[in-house]
This record gives structure tokens, C-alpha cells and sequence, in this order.
């Protein structure tokens, strides 16, 4: 691969998108062009890297600072037309330079440090996943040569801030961010990487031990079943829009029990056969409605009134007026069956629920009793 392909951007739904490059990219750079400023004693202000998918970058260095046989410098992040929560922060790498012939490296200020099992790296360790620590080793020794040794450390000082704008907490990964990247290319598909790093987390509670899970829009269902379920939200993960891809992961992953809970306007789609339940995919959320309320024998003014509103509340509205909230029960339980039909040739498929909530974070229907679903999910 060359410069060009780099630079080549990415056309998505007829839009070119730029492409970036990675934390691990920027950590590489860094700790390679610390290297060799202590080497030369003199300050560097470009470096260039070849990344783990062949493609050349050639990168700016700010803070170039050298000290006896130490240098520090940094690389800001760029995360193209991807842009996510470290986009255009400072990643910092200090090398230290020695005669032990090991190169060591480690996590500093904004760094996060691993907690859980799961993601592939020690507990007690930096988050600096095994493709950077591969491309910085071997960066710093080319530098080097074989016979020096080398202290390197990665450190972000915005790091602990721009974290909490991360999934990194759910992952068991505290204090900072992580150092990532499998290609060092940030290629613009933001819905798969966030898709990912959602499944990610159902892979870490099942390390754990966990086998139920219940699946949330958002963070109004994490607070449902604290609130309402009394449970904590250590069994809840975020599925965002991707019910079907979440389903299929935790089946995958072996989950014995499923739930999905949330408010009508998301979960009502998912009763049409409506898996991935971003507006742009389909809305057909009055449609549904009104189809399952003539199922349940609803007046045609009812139907009519439904099927003329805008949002999901105004027609829950006209629906609790109209006496008709057995609807929710119904949905409900037409949702499991849509989630088991998907899952009809799954080997020792998992127990299904659905619960709807209101906006208020009351209870408005599930396809079972609450209590049972509740119950199931302590075991």
C-alpha cells in the first residue's frame, strides 16, 4: 500500500470521507520520534511510520523536548471523518534510553489501566492493546538497534477527561484511554466500530460469568432496571439502534436468557420485524401500532387518530384515552416471537422478554409477568 491509498478517501452513501489514523498510530510515532532525538540529540518535527496495514504516514511531532537520554514528543490524534472522543488530543510518548537491552513500556498520565478479564491484556495493565505494543517495540528498536535498552511510556494528559466520553468504564478500563488500533488506519465506518465496541462489552460480562442480559436502547433503560427492576445495571449493556446484530452476538456468546427493555418508540419496531431501529432504516412505528390495535379489535377512530400522529407518546396518548393499553402485553409478546423466529434455527436458542417502559419510568406492558422476568433474571 502507498501514501496515496492513505489519502484515497472513502465514498459512504455518495459522500467522501477521509480517513485517519489511530491512538496506536499516534503512540508508534511518538515513542519513534523520541528515540530518535535522543539518538541525535536534536529536535525532530516530522517522522514518518509504517503502519500494521502497510500504509506510509508521515506525521507532524509537537512538544519535541529532549534531556540528556530522555526525549518526549507527541502526535495528535486525527481521527479523519471517524471522529470519536480522542479525536485531536495529544498522545505523548517519553523514552528513556539505557544499557539493559530490554525495551520496557508502560502507561502514564490518561493511560487507562485494565481492571477486568476479557479484552485480551493483563489485569493491572495499560491499556495498550497487543498491535501497539508490537508497532512501538519494534519502532523504538529499529531505532535503537539491538543491543541498547529502552524505558518508554505513553501518556495523554487529556486522557482521563475525554475517557468518560467513552465506553472505556464499561469495559473495565479506568482512568483513561486506550492505545488501539489492529491496521493504524481509522477507516470512516463509525457504525461498525460502535457496533463493536457494544458487542465488546457482551463479551466482557460473559467472561465474568454473567448468562443473562438484558439489552437497552440507551441509558433511560439502565435506569429502569435499577429503578423499577431493583437489579443492578451490571447486567445491562447498551444495543443503541443494532437489536439484531446484538441479539445474534449474545446468542453467539452462549446467553441463556435475553431481555430486551425500552421505550415503545424504539421497541415497537422491533414487533414489525425491525431490527435495526435507526429512523433512516425504517419507521414504521404508527403503521405497527395501528395494526396491532385493529388486531385487538380497536374502534376506526382509534385507528385513525394513531395513525395521524407524529411521535409514539402522542399516539400512546390517544391509546391510554381509549382504554387500550393491553396494547403493550400484546407488543410485547409479538416481539419475543419476531426475536424467536430470527433465531429458529439456533441450537438451544435463549429464554426471550420484553418489557416497555414509559417516559416517566413506569411499567407499561411485558410478555410475560414483570415479577417472573425479574425473578429469572437474579437467578
Amino acid at each position: 500500500m502507498s501514501e496515496e491509498t492513505f489519502d484515497a478517501p472513502v465514498w459512504h452513501n455518495g459522500k467522501a470521507l477521509r480517513k485517519g489514523y489511530t491512538t496506536g498510530s499516534c503512540a508508534t510515532a511518538a515513542a519513534k520520534v523520541a528515540a530518535l532525538m535522543v539518538l541525535r540529540q536534536h529536535i525532530i518535527h516530522q517522522v514518518s511510520i509504517v503502519t500494521p496495514s502497510g500504509v506510509t504516514l508521515r506525521l507532524n511531532v509537537e512538544s519535541p523536548h529532549i534531556e540528556g537520554q530522555q526525549g518526549i514528543a507527541a502526535i495528535r490524534k486525527d481521527g479523519g471523518d471517524d471522529v470519536d472522543a480522542t479525536h485531536g488530543m495529544l498522545i505523548f510518548a517519553r523514552v528513556t534510553l539505557n544499557e539493559g537491552g530490554e525495551i520496557a513500556l508502560s502507561g502514564g498520565e490518561g493511560v487507562g489501566t485494565v481492571t477486568r478479564k476479557g479484552i485480551g491484556l493483563p489485569v493491572g495493565s495499560a491499556a495498550i492493546n497487543r498491535t501497539p505494543r508490537q508497532t512501538i517495540e519494534a519502532a523504538v528498536r529499529e531505532v535503537i538497534g539491538p543491543s541498547r535498552g529502552a524505558e518508554v511510556e505513553i501518556f495523554a494528559p487529556e486522557g482521563e477527561e475525554r475517557a468518560q466520553k467513552t465506553y472505556n468504564s464499561r469495559l473495565g478500563i479506568l482512568g483513561g484511554i486506550s492505545i488501539i488500533g489492529t491496521t493504524g488506519i481509522v477507516t470512516p465506518m463509525s457504525e461498525e466500530s460502535w457496533k463493536r465496541s457494544l458487542s465488546l462489552e457482551l463479551e466482557i460480562k460473559h467472561e465474568a460469568g454473567l448468562e443473562r442480559v438484558v439489552l437497552v436502547p440507551g441509558n433511560h433503560g439502565e435506569r429502569f432496571v435499577r429503578e423499577q427492576m431493583g437489579l443492578s445495571g451490571d447486567i445491562v449493556v447498551t444495543m443503541s439502534n443494532f437489536v439484531g446484530y446484538m441479539i445474534e452476538e449474545a446468542v453467539r456468546l452462549g446467553y441463556r436468557q435475553i431481555v430486551l427493555i425500552g421505550h415503545p418508540g424504539k421497541l415497537v419496531k422491533i414487533a414489525a420485524g425491525i431490527f435495526h431501529t435507526h429512523s433512516h432504516i425504517a419507521d414504521a412505528r404508527m403503521e405497527t401500532l395501528v395494526a396491532h390495535l385493529a388486531l385487538l379489535g380497536a374502534p376506526h377512530d382509534l385507528l385513525l387518530k394513531v395513525s395521524e400522529c407524529d411521535t409514539t407518546e402522542a399516539a400512546m396518548e390517544h391509546i391510554d384515552a381509549a382504554g387500550f393499553n393491553h396494547l403493550y402485553n400484546h407488543l410485547a409478546q409479538r416481539i419475543c416471537q419476531r426475536v424467536m423466529q430470527n433465531l429458529r434455527f439456533t441450537k438451544n436458542p435463549p429464554q426471550c422478554d420484553a418489557i416497555m417502559f414509559s417516559f416517566d419510568n413506569q411499567i407499561l406492558g411485558a410478555n410475560r409477568p414483570f415479577r417472573d422476568i425479574v425473578e429469572d433474571l437474579q437467578c
